[in-house]
């Protein structure tokens, strides 16, 4: 879309709506996300995210569908079906960010994903790995049986994958706007299917939905301004509280960096979450005050208490991630997931219904408890960092609780180390949460002792792995105009330079 004369945002939009194919189950029309827009004029969060329904006053009537995944051997429940089914936001937050940002029409944009949906996909390792995981959840429903275990096989490495419906859904969409799915038929027989199935997504809910803009919150760090995305989503204001952390410590080593996140992670009280849906509550959080003494407990190396916290294997993170920039300094960065997918495939309408109800992350003070129409919590975090104004790098990531410290470490990275964007992405991870921290290949040996040494329970993994994030990344020098950009190894990630 660069190379035919398309802008950023038109770009990332392409690659998107392609990603509904090549990684359906992570993405699609069901899907919710953010994308963070920088051009010249403004700078503004477009929040698409997964609703909560409920305005029709559907009660529910069937319970979450818990099924197990084993993630590397260790079994974990995830919940799905149809009382895990949230108001999907990708369609109308998609079509709203082109109308006011893009130069072409959404007709071009869906015709190669259409033609992809219709014709097939070669299903990749990393794909092929993704199938096996969630095998669960794509075998437990006849209609998602249907497109990815045809013959009951799931689709493996070099078999292909078609959507069909999904084609014709997009060129519906491409011809009709968000109306193709928010009313009329296909409305309808979203909704009826999901109620029909127990759960409480009603016309109403989808009619009502609509994309918010947000102010980014920003913050410093080494001379930079940091754009991400704000409440309610949580995890933009964490990184930005880390990175606030470590410029008053002054130190990027692996100690002070587990210490950051160590910090950010003991914010994530009852208190905080209610915080999200509250005015102000970004400033609150990024005091002074709350950042001094954060950065003194740091410096201190105080021994991190037992939050209990999710283990090291909590959650897959279902989500993708697409950062693009253009020649003339507008960028986009964009994050969509369908959490773990529902199983819930709506016939005739190339829809499969996210489960975000269902996800534990999304939902921690407890299922079904948010009011109808309230934007569910998310740690997605689009996000830019400025130079003197300029873009200096695109990035966000996958990853569930993983995000945040896997977008705190590349801007680390890039920033502090002055690494370039495919070393900064690739570069060794460290995670904390649940009282440990966990640990890729290749991070100083000496620095995770000494962890050890002051109480941190360590656990050093034997390969890079999907559960530290995706981060995709573009990176300019606005020094010498040098553009590179960085696909994680982790998830197949890859970049292209028009």
């Amino acid at each position: 879309m660069l190379r035919e004369g398309g802008n950023a945002i038109d770009a990332a939009i392409a690659a998107v709506l392609t990603s509904f194919v090549t990684e359906s189950p992570l993405t699609g029309l069901g899907a919710g996300g953010f994308m963070l827009v920088h051009t010249g004029d403004e700078d503004v969060l477009v929040d698409f995210f997964v609703e909560m329904p409920g305005l029709g006053g559907i009660e529910r009537r069937s319970e979450l569908v818990p099924v197990e995944i084993r993630f590397d051997g260790n079994p974990q429940t995830f919940n799905i079906g149809a009382a895990s089914c949230g108001v999907p936001g990708t369609g109308a937050g998609l079509w709203d960010v082109l109308e006011r940002f893009g130069s072409v029409s959404m007709t071009e944009l869906v015709a190669t994903p259409a033609r992809l949906a219709r014709d097939g996909v070669a299903v990749v390792a990393e794909q092929a790995y993704l199938h096996e995981l969630l095998t669960p959840v794509l075998t437990e429903y006849p209609e998602s049986a249907a497109l990815y275990a045809p013959g009951g096989r799931v689709l493996a490495e070099g078999d292909v994958f078609r959507f069909p419906e999904l084609g014709d859904a997009l060129e519906r969409y491409a011809g009709d706007g968000p109306d193709a799915l928010y009313a009329g038929d296909v409305g309808e027989r979203i909704s009826s299917w999901v109620v029909e199935g127990g759960g409480t997504l009603a016309p109403e809910d989808l009619a009502a939905y609509e994309p918010i803009d947000r102010a980014p919150v920003r913050a410093a760090f080494r001379g930079r301004e940091l754009l991400t995305n704000p409440p309610p989503s949580a995890g933009g204001v964490l990184i930005a509280f880390a990175l606030a952390v470590l410029e008053r410590v002054g130190s990027t080593g692996i100690e002070d960096i587990v210490g950051a996140m160590e910090e950010a992670q003991a914010l994530r009280t009852e208190a905080f979450h209610r915080g999200l849906y509250s005015e102000g509550f970004s400033a609150e959080l990024m005091s002074e005050e709350r950042v001094a003494a954060a950065a003194e407990r740091v410096a201190a190396r105080r021994r991190p208490p037992d939050d209990g916290g999710d283990g090291p294997a909590d959650r897959l993170g279902s989500t993708t991630h697409i950062s693009t920039l253009d020649a003339h300094g507008n960028c986009a960065s964009v994050t969509c997931s369908n959490g773990t997918g529902s199983g819930i495939v709506v016939p005739g309408t190339g829809v499969h219904v996210n489960n975000m109800l269902g996800e534990e992350d999304l939902n921690p003070l407890g299922f079904h408890r948010l009011a109808p129409a309230s934007r569910l919590p998310s740690m997605m975090a689009p996000s830019v960092v400025l130079r003197d104004g300029e873009v200096e790098l695109v990035l966000g990531s996958g990853g569930s609780n993983r995000i945040r410290s896997a977008i705190l470490q590349a801007i680390v990275r890039l920033v502090a180390e002055e690494d370039w964007a495919q070393d900064a992405v690739s570069a060794p991870r460290v995670h904390f949460e649940g009282g440990a921290v966990q640990a890729e290949p290749g991070i100083d040996e000496a620095s995770l002792r000494r962890l050890e040494d002051r109480g941190y329970s360590v656990n050093r993994w034997a390969s890079e792995n999907w559960f530290f994030g995706g981060v995709n990344a573009v990176a300019r020098d606005p020094d010498t105009g040098a553009v590179g950009g960085g696909g994680d190894p982790r998830r197949g990630g890859a970049i292209a330079l028009a």
